[in-house]
């Protein structure tokens, strides 16, 4: 996790790697060796954006696979310019857009011989979710529990993300959980 003056490099940079895609057509290219070691060491992070309230944008890194601070260009690149969900951000609506990052911890497999047994396990606003079975995954941040509050809700919504039925259950189901660290700021000019 980042102190609170890391988080901030962290935001400046998802911001520049917006404005940088949207002036130049291009993603930003950085050098992590020019950010602190607590900023270039691998980890994942998810970037959210929002526009009123209302989701803009979300893309993230389950696993670490690069260091913070190019995970974190981007996946604020890929957030605004290449979520299949909506259409490539404009610049008119930079001013007021919200800009959350969320770094993760390590997922860890949860160990259940039931649904029920699962939903015991489940932690309400602490847990993200990944679900697994073949082919189908899917995962669910924890900030997911502000619109979806109980266990079985979450779980119920999260197989319909992974392409599953929401009541499915099957013993080749894999379920891990991660936390987060969450923090963000609203966009100016």
């Amino acid at each position: 996790m980042v102190t609170s003056a890391q988080q901030q490099i962290l935001l400046q940079l998802a911001e520049k790697a917006i404005r940088h895609a949207l002036e130049r057509g291009q993603a930003l290219r950085i050098n992590p060796i020019e950010y602190e070691e607590a900023l270039r060491i691998p980890a994942s992070c998810f970037v959210t954006l929002k526009r009123n309230g209302e989701l803009r944008g979300c893309i993230g890194s389950l696993e670490a696979h690069r260091s913070l601070v190019e995970d974190v260009a981007h996946n604020a690149d890929a957030a605004a310019f290449s979520d299949p969900r909506f259409p490539p951000l404009r610049e008119e609506e930079l001013v007021g857009l919200e800009l959350d990052i969320s770094l993760l911890t390590p997922a860890e497999a949860i160990h259940f011989d039931s649904e029920a047994d699962l939903l015991a396990q489940i932690r309400p606003g602490v847990d993200g979710l990944i679900i697994e079975e073949g082919y189908r995954r899917g995962t669910f941040l924890p900030s997911v529990w502000q619109q979806l509050p109980t266990p079985e809700q979450f779980l119920q919504h999260l197989k319909l993300k992974a392409g599953l039925p929401p009541d499915h259950w099957s013993p080749n189901i894999h379920i891990s959980r991660y936390t987060t660290q969450i923090f963000g700021t609203q966009l100016k000019k």
